[in-house]
């Protein structure tokens, strides 16, 4: 689940279908309509999901994906990260700083829950006073997660003409983060193929 929050986080930057780049959270819409499809995630990782944010939550959560994509590029190495990035990023420990002080912000314990005729299972559990921090707190830990855990092997910017996206490789021949993009990049190699033969 923390790859897939990860994910939808960095994702919030993408290709805007004109040749440019859009931001799903330039403004307090933008964030209350992404809150709203992240639900069930964020009531993993933050315990409570805001369903209308605030521009200073919006800020909070900006900052918590820019550290990410700054990290998300130097996971991607020796690979080019995002053409989205290549402007934007942080100092690496700067990032790494970031995140780790927005996770810091909601104190979690343990629990163990251990039913009958089952195994027992160990679950994270934390509370915050303000939704706002608990919100950027559990995007922080998803991303420290992911980042830790052992797919951020397999994380790749995609080589797409026009794509700024990350995705997580779910298979050896899998080059671009979805169907689309590789249609895209064959459509642009076989025209660059036929302009240089001419």
């Amino acid at each position: 689940m923390s790859a897939q929050l990860a994910l939808a986080l960095v994702s919030t930057i993408r290709h805007d279908g004109n040749g440019g780049v859009a931001d799903d959270l330039v403004d307090v819409a933008g964030l209350t309509a992404w809150l709203a499809e992240q639900a069930e995630p964020l009531r993993e990782y933050a315990g409570v999901c805001p369903i209308h944010g605030d521009e200073r939550t919006r800020l909070d959560v900006v900052a918590v994906r820019r550290a990410a994509r700054t990290l998300f590029a130097r996971a991607v190495r020796p690979g080019p990260p995002s053409r989205a990035d290549s402007s934007a990023l942080l100092p690496p420990q700067e990032a790494v700083d970031r995140l780790n002080l927005a996770a810091a912000a909601m104190p979690v314990r343990p629990v163990l829950t251990w039913p009958d005729e089952s195994a027992p299972s160990l679950t994270w559990q934390g509370e915050a006073a303000d939704a706002r921090l608990a919100l950027t707190a559990g995007l922080a830990r998803a991303v420290v997660e992911f980042l830790a855990g052992p797919t951020r092997a397999e994380l790749r910017a995609c080589p797409a003409p026009r794509c700024v996206r990350y995705f997580v490789k779910d298979h050896p021949r899998q080059e671009w983060c979805k169907p689309s993009c590789g249609n895209r990049a064959r459509v642009a190699r076989h025209y660059q193929r036929r302009a240089t033969a001419r």
